[in-house]
């Protein structure tokens, strides 16, 4: 097959070759005209395949090509178009190889939920024009190759054009730059020389005797004091594990024990380290906040070398945009290369979340001589911009790939030895300072909950679990219409409005009594009636203090957090816009709200945008309360007006009280999807499946979903078979990042 030119006003087609004379090659159009590619675009964006934005993008490359005196390439727009469309969907970059051989699930096109197409013009009418597929069916990816090397627009990144191609993959220069200082960051630092590298030296053992202080003896593999050790040893380290695999309790003692070593270390005269504590939202900075206090009482200081002091640690904890200075209406930050920050190590929890813009700030803004460590659960959903960087870091973590010296080194230093299918002769650098945590101490090896998220993550949901979730088998799991083999979608939505107003405890075994979890005995699972019922029953008045109404809004905002209804969607039925509606006219109609729109007490809101004039990030939930604050009304009683409280998200305690009018991206957060309840945990968390298959039902969004309960779980679903069909689909972003550091 060969590319002919034609005139501009159709699709041509060379019929010359054997291999044309099939019906497909007879109907599928080959594109030619940059006229008929303005045509395609529009009406790809008008049926929201496409955004406006990357129809935009191929327009700059055009005018681009067009100053430079060169006549732009309808493929070489296509790609660049299709290109911004990946970065949309999360993609750093886009492999022209899978593009080619299989351009529908590389791009995802035509999405389920999309506007209207439009009839194709009278010049589209007769050709086979649906989606990129077809188009792009008839051109090898030597030919897309040859297009983008011959274009002024493209070059290999040692040129400033605004695409770059590295062998099949084609960058939006801006993320090609992200990566790349990324992987310049992250390999710096693990070339670098530190005071551990001599197992036998001074401050490995100081390292030694303050992990025998920090942590208790153990019959087996204590893989948190490994991975605390190997931590310690890199200017860079990644600690990742599923939910309660103790990533806080690792790291407070990781950081107590690198202040012994400062302390002990001549090379730096007593002088301890600068620590800072960072998390992507303020969600994620607040409950770490809840944690990491109490994990850093805990610690034997006084045990320790080198006079570690509680000030040594840090408990309050920033999120990264805090951290790094944002700066309203742009992208850079206040700290950057020039203006670095004053820290010697830099904690970054739930990393899962940092999209490769931010993270490449992040090493922007780090003194080359600092430590970064990275917490996070490599299976958890990637971030909701473009980037999946703590899942490529972690790619081979449960293999671990350790050298023999690392594994040596480990023996020594942390008295672990690991099993031998850990060791690789061949391990990469990288491999060396990850760590993964493999034992749960939140769930235990009967609980629900943690056999559900590790048979979605295996990819192994048996005839056995699935019986268990629809049939009280587990105590803490029920699949309320699991036992349904064709649920009614009304009587299903109908269900979800029940279970979210009560959170159905009789479902559950023994009506959710009895369980009793170190040592206590937990509350039945709840809906949110429980933190409605608080807002409801309050007696305080316009006579009762601020501190009584700042500690009712920390009950509530805390009874809150024990239900959560989770959905994948945005749109429809299933998704957040529908379920928030759902949700709120059956809390009207059980009397728990007095009405289902506008400032009403009892709504919660989710921040949606960062707000720096408000210090409000992206994730931040508040909720609306009518307080007598405005005055008299005309009987004399005083005037309630609409606050909504939001908790402090550095680690102080204190309410914010924060006037309606004032809140610019905000919606109602009944339901939330959830890539917006990562950092979160939930008493009671209730999962609602749609009722057919979609590109964002993964493995990983179940798997995300399903662990941020933390004591009850509860599962809807529109269709049985969607659970099944998500856990065989998985998240697979185009990225060069763990290429670059294996390559090296």
């Amino acid at each position: 097959m060969s590319r002919t030119r034609h005139s501009d006003d159709q699709f041509a087609l060379d019929l010359n070759t054997p291999e044309e004379t099939s019906p497909l090659a007879q109907t599928t159009p080959t594109l030619e005209s940059l006229d008929q590619l303005d045509r395609l675009l529009e009406q790809w964006r008008h049926a929201e395949w496409i955004r406006p934005l990357d129809v935009a993008f191929a327009n700059l490359i055009r005018s681009l090509c067009s100053e430079q005196g060169e006549t732009a390439d309808p493929l070489v727009l296509l790609l660049a178009a299709l290109a911004s469309h990946q970065v949309g969907r999360g993609h750093v970059c886009i492999d022209l190889a899978s593009l080619m051989q299989d351009a529908d699930s590389t791009l995802a096109l035509p999405p389920e939920e999309s506007g209207p197409v439009l009839q194709p013009d009278e010049q589209l009418r007769q050709l086979a024009y649906r989606n990129p597929g077809e188009v792009l069916a008839r051109t090898s990816l030597e030919e897309s190759l040859t297009a983008l090397h011959n274009s002024q627009a493209v070059s290999d990144g040692s040129l400033t054009s605004p695409l770059v191609l590295e062998g099949t993959h084609l960058y939006l220069r801006r993320l090609w730059r992200y990566e790349q200082g990324i992987a310049d960051g992250i390999q710096a630092r693990l070339q670098s020389q530190t005071l551990l590298d001599d197992p036998r030296g001074p401050a490995a053992r100081t390292l030694a005797q303050a992990l025998e202080q920090l942590f208790r003896p153990q019959d087996d593999v204590d893989y948190q004091r490994a991975a605390c050790a190997l931590a310690a040893r890199n200017r860079f380290a990644v600690v990742t594990g599923g939910p309660g695999t103790g990533k806080t309790t690792t790291v407070v003692n990781l950081l107590a024990a690198l202040q012994s070593v400062a302390a002990e270390s001549p090379e730096r005269a007593g002088r301890k380290y600068r620590i800072r504590l960072a998390a992507p939202t303020g969600k994620a900075a607040a409950r770490l906040n809840e944690s990491i206090g109490g994990a850093v009482s805990r610690l034997p200081l006084a045990e320790l070398p080198g006079n570690v002091a509680l000030a040594d640690i840090p408990t309050r904890v920033t999120t990264l945009h805090r951290l790094l200075g944002s700066r309203p209406d742009t992208r850079t930050f206040r700290h950057n290369r020039d203006n670095p920050l004053l820290v010697d190590i830099l904690v970054i929890d739930e990393a899962s979340m940092v999209d490769v813009d931010l993270m490449a700030s992040v090493f922007e803004a780090l003194p080359a001589n600092a430590q970064l460590i990275l917490l996070g659960d490599k299976d958890q959903l990637a971030s909701v911009d473009a980037g999946a960087v703590l899942g490529e870091l972690c790619q081979r973590a449960s293999a671990a790939h350790y050298q023999p010296d690392t594994l040596e080194w480990l023996e020594i230093v942390s008295g672990q030895s690991l099993p031998g299918e850990l060791r690789d002769n061949n391990g990469f650098a990288l491999d060396q300072a990850v760590a993964m945590l493999r034992k749960s101490y939140r769930f235990s090896e009967d609980s629900g909950i943690r056999q559900l998220a590790e048979a979605v993550n295996d990819n192994n949901l048996s005839p056995l679990v699935l019986d268990h979730c629809r049939n009280q088998g587990f105590d803490d799991v029920i699949w309320l219409n699991g036992n349904e083999p064709r649920p009614d979608p009304l009587a299903t939505l109908e269900q979800i409005g029940h279970h979210s107003v009560s959170g159905s405890p009789e479902s559950f075994l023994n009506h959710g009594k009895g369980r009793v979890i170190h040592g206590q005995e937990l509350a039945p699972p709840v809906g949110y009636c429980h933190y409605l019922s608080l807002i409801r029953s309050h007696a305080l008045d316009a006579n009762s203090a601020q501190s009584q109404w700042d500690q009712l809004a920390r009950d509530v905002l805390s009874a809150f957090n024990d239900f959560q209804v989770l959905c994948a969607l945005r749109k429809g039925p299933w998704g957040v816009e529908g379920l928030n509606d759902l949700i709120a006219q059956r809390l009207l109609a059980s009397g728990l709200i007095d009405q289902s729109d506008g400032w009403y007490a009892g709504r919660p809101v989710l921040i949606t945008g960062n707000d720096y004039n408000l210090g409000l990030m992206n994730g931040d939930i508040g909720i609306t309360f009518r307080l007598p604050w405005g005055g008299k009304t005309g009987e004399g009683q005083p005037e309630l007006v609409p606050r909504v409280a939001f908790p402090s998200s550095d680690g102080s305690d204190t309410i914010r009280w924060i006037s309606p009018s004032r809140l610019q991206q905000i919606e109602t957060v009944y339901a939330m999807t959830v890539h917006k309840s990562q950092g979160s945990e939930f008493n009671h968390t209730c999962l609602v499946l749609p009722d057919r298959m979609s590109p964002v039902m993964t493995r990983e969004l179940v798997y995300t979903g399903i662990t941020r309960a933390k004591n009850w779980f509860s599962l809807i679903t529109g269709s049985p078979s969607v659970l099944e069909e998500s856990t065989q689909q998985r998240v697979d972003r185009a990225s060069g990042l763990a290429r670059r550091l294996r390559s090296r």
